[in-house]
């Protein structure tokens, strides 16, 4: 028997609904992805954290293997040793190995136009600076933070901001940041860190490129 009309708008409207359901699920994954990043790369992760970065659990794929990396990773180490490391990676004695930050990547130097350029999009956004926040904000982690927010919408924004926003702040520069964490001299577990930065962000590129 052939299906009504009606009986084909059920239908159609079913597939609709399925897809908007992974839809939402694809995007609260990215959301969480980000606000991973963000919290690893803020600050050190204490002993409950890297607990439950032990139990991410991992497939086949580039990004699985990368959280399976991370995992293995998280167990083996402890909240003390990855403080120190911390330290050498983005502290250290006068400045750390590395410098996480968009103006530096992207000039040479902290403070610079890609700032001021960042500080215009969070203003038109009305994005606020957290209390207490140190950091400027182009700092890999606060970026990450961003993105989360706009994925997850808990910073409201109209559709396609976090395409936008991804590639004016972070695609020029922020997967050079996690390729140098990757092979960084004092990184171990950053290193698995940088790793999955850098999986991710070659997907989220990849997606923002289709149609």
């Amino acid at each position: 028997m052939r299906e009504t009309g009606l009986e084909q708008a059920t239908r159609a409207a079913d597939r609709t609904d399925a897809l908007a359901v992974d839809l939402d699920q694809i995007d609260a994954a990215r959301a969480e992805e980000y606000a991973l990043l963000a919290t690893l790369l803020a600050r050190a992760p204490d002993q409950q954290l890297l607990y439950r970065v032990a139990t991410l659990r991992g497939d086949a794929s580039p990004l699985g293997l990368a959280h399976a990396a991370l995992s293995d990773a998280a167990s083996r180490t402890n909240a003390d040793l990855v403080e120190r490391e911390f330290f050498n990676l983005f502290i250290g004695l006068g400045r750390g190995e590395l410098l996480p930050y968009g103006s530096y990547y992207l000039t040479g130097f902290l403070h610079e136009r890609p700032l001021a350029r960042l500080r215009d999009s969070l203003a038109q956004l009305a994005i606020e600076r957290s209390p207490g926040q140190s950091e400027p904000e182009d700092h890999a982690a606060v970026l990450c933070e961003v993105m989360a927010g706009l994925i997850s919408r808990r910073f409201p924004a109209p559709e396609n901001t976090d395409r936008e926003f991804f590639d004016r702040h972070l695609a020029p520069w922020l997967g050079r940041f996690f390729t140098d964490l990757e092979q960084a001299a004092a990184a171990d577990f950053y290193r698995r860190i940088g790793t999955l930065g850098r999986v991710f962000l070659e997907i989220e590129t990849q997606a923002f490129a289709l149609p």
